[in-house]
């Protein structure tokens, strides 16, 4: 039998034909964000495998260590080129190749940037840092996440004020690479707060702001926080670590 909802239908639609979790069904609305999270879950997994290859083919490594290692401005600009060119693609409600290409750009991208940092974990660190800052990792997103679904909070007011944050901290960061001043412990914690703000947001906007057929999109913006989120986690977890 055909469930004929009118109210379904006569809810608004975004520019892509679909319509906002938030207002969905609750079947099409669960569907959506297990679709968005298997996906995110997805994006690790091939995220810590191509990771795993290229940290174990010097072939691959270490050109990318050559290229990046002491030279911020280039991870700057590949961190910021990918980003962007990577979610104006997945945001595209049209084709779900383009998002999926999206998404495969940037979870390639964010690998070749993670080789140096991941590689002095490995081999100039204690053993036990990468597991301890991806557990710490998981702990905050999972709380954050969580927090969201059960209150419901619609945190889309925090996207303003994150993104003058943020560009805030790249010029930060831009001026301790030209000035050669270490960025230090405090930076990475105020990074830490960041992201977490940003996890926040994302998360609600998986509820608010993307329609149902946006789950490669939004899985996009939550790894990509997820990510920067484990790179500062993982610095912190190196400096209490160091025996100097």
């Amino acid at each position: 039998m055909n469930n004929f909802n009118p109210e379904y239908y006569d809810q608004d639609t975004t520019a892509g034909g679909g319509v906002f979790a938030i207002d969905a069904i609750a079947s099409e609305r669960a569907t959506f964000i297990r679709k968005t999270y298997m996906h995110l879950a997805g994006a690790i997994l091939a995220f810590m495998g191509l990771e795993s290859i290229i940290l174990s083919t010097p072939g691959l490594r270490d050109p990318i260590l050559s290229a990046f290692t002491g030279n911020m401005w280039l991870v700057l600009i590949a961190f910021m080129g990918a980003s962007w060119i990577a979610s104006s693609m997945a945001s595209s409600a049209k084709s779900l190749g383009t998002q999926y290409a999206g998404l495969g750009l940037y979870i390639v991208a964010e690998a070749l940037i993670f080789v140096p940092i991941l590689y002095i974990a490995k081999e100039f660190s204690n053993e036990t840092v990468i597991p301890v800052a991806a557990i710490i990792t998981l702990c905050i997103f999972g709380g954050l996440t969580a927090y969201v679904f059960v209150t419901g909070a619609n945190f889309s007011y925090l996207g303003g004020g994150l993104t003058i944050a943020m560009l805030a901290a790249i010029g930060i960061a831009i001026g301790g690479a030209l000035f050669g001043f270490s960025l230090g412990i405090w930076f990475a914690g105020a990074m830490v707060l960041l992201m977490s703000g940003f996890i926040l947001y994302e998360t609600s906007n998986v509820l608010h702001q993307y329609s149902t057929d946006q789950y490669v999109s939004a899985s996009l913006a939550l790894f990509a926080s997820v990510a920067t989120l484990f790179w500062y986690v993982l610095r912190i977890v190196m400096m209490f670590s160091s025996d100097d």
